[in-house]
């Protein structure tokens, strides 16, 4: 009889274990109600918050060749379609602007020298003075060789950057005199990025890959070979399966007076350096201006006659290089690190703010991604969005700044 009731004592402490069943399947069923209500929020919900976030994600995915998967995986393709086509109403937009023949700028002319500490705060006007005085007072020897050939460089990917700030508050990376360069580091929420000021806007130009059709070279190679200390991003290339070499051009570019390639279609926008030494924007379908030495094609326009334009197809947080003119006749390179876990990237519309800050008249986007990239003196000052390219990729042309005779 003990036996008999030990079994029925046994069966008894195994009973609730249904009801527990039942509950952990209707708190599995209630998570995945919930689950599936976030998803129906987050991709199908109007409120502008979440419709901005949305569309920012859906635009960051398919920017990429490789990573469209993050968005066509979990979102329908009505959702993905309708996010990008605020990409196509804000390319008709940009056809509305374009730079005037004369945008209001001082009339671009080769930097002044920097005779003494005078002529040299007058060329560097963006320098906080105090922090200039306070940085040579701990490193006399950077004046060894007077003011005229002052030459700073800390921005080595390596390197901490000076303690000279802008008057925007930007870390400054380096400042050549004799090239007339200032380099600074541009950064917020998420991003960090190099800000390259070339005071003289005569010897910028477009220079292409010595392979130009079959393959292309790195910005600091392009520019190594063409007797440049300051190089960036120019045009953008054909890269099918994101495996291309660099070397087939897409769209119009013109290096020292030669043209080559097509043009791009509707909505792109060429940017033009004219033998007036200034930076002109234009639609691609445009005829190109006689007086053009230099140019290439891309979009968006960022900004045009000093307006920095609504940007809002162009949401997403990707590596970007933008290059502008300001009103004093600098050139303004811009070059935002992202893909990089302490660098997402930015929109174009951040940008054209932090070019604003340097009171640009003129500028328009390049080609981003994983072909953004700035290099000075010798180095990349940036880092490209894949680690195993330290230089960048091979590109068919690049911006290059030319170096001073004797420098």
């Amino acid at each position: 009889m003990s036996k008999i009731k030990l079994f029925g004592n046994t069966g008894s402490r195994h009973a609730p274990r249904p009801r527990r069943s039942r509950r952990a399947l209707a708190a599995a069923a209630a998570a995945l109600a919930l689950l599936a209500g976030l998803y129906c929020l987050a991709a199908f919900s109007d409120i502008p918050f979440i419709a901005k976030w949305r569309n920012i994600y859906i635009q960051t995915a398919m920017d990429t060749m490789n990573h469209q998967w993050l968005a066509t995986a979990f979102l329908p393709k009505s959702v993905i379609d309708k996010a990008m086509a605020s990409r196509a109403e804000a390319m008709e937009e940009q056809t509305q602007h374009n730079s005037s023949e004369d945008w209001g700028g001082q009339t671009a002319a080769p930097a002044p020298s920097a005779e003494g500490e005078e002529g040299f705060y007058e060329l560097f006007w963006e320098i906080d003075r105090g922090s200039m005085e306070a940085y040579l007072a701990a490193h006399p020897e950077a004046l060894d060789g007077g003011w005229e050939r002052l030459c700073i460089n800390e921005a080595g990917l390596d390197d901490e950057g000076t303690s000279i700030r802008t008057t925007m508050g930007e870390q400054v990376l380096a400042v050549d005199v004799p090239n007339g360069i200032l380099l600074v580091r541009v950064s917020g929420g998420g991003y960090r990025g190099v800000l390259a000021v070339a005071k003289d806007p005569s010897r910028l130009s477009v220079r292409s890959s010595a392979r130009l059709g079959e393959s292309g070279q790195t910005a600091g190679a392009i520019a190594e070979a063409n007797g440049g200390v300051l190089a960036m991003t120019a045009s953008a290339f054909i890269d099918e399966g994101g495996t291309g070499s660099g070397g087939a051009l897409n769209g119009y570019a013109m290096s020292c007076g030669v043209g080559m390639g097509d043009h791009l279609g509707w909505g792109y926008k060429r940017i033009e350096l004219r033998e007036d030494d200034r930076l002109y924007i234009v639609d691609a379908s445009a005829p190109v201006d006689p007086a053009t030495t230099d140019a290439v094609e891309f979009t968006p326009a960022v900004i045009v006659d000093g307006e920095r334009l609504s940007a809002w197809g162009w949401d997403s947080l990707n590596p970007r290089a933008v290059i502008g003119q300001s009103r004093r006749g600098e050139i303004l390179m811009l070059v935002i690190e992202g893909r990089l876990i302490d660098s997402l990237g930015v929109s174009v519309d951040e940008c054209g703010a932090i070019l604003e800050r340097h009171e640009c008249m003129q500028a328009m986007n390049l080609d981003g991604g994983t072909s953004a990239i700035l290099w000075y003196d010798g180095e990349s000052v940036t880092r490209c969005s894949n680690p195993a390219l330290p230089d960048g990729r091979n590109l068919p042309n690049a911006f290059v700044y030319a170096r001073a005779e004797g420098r």
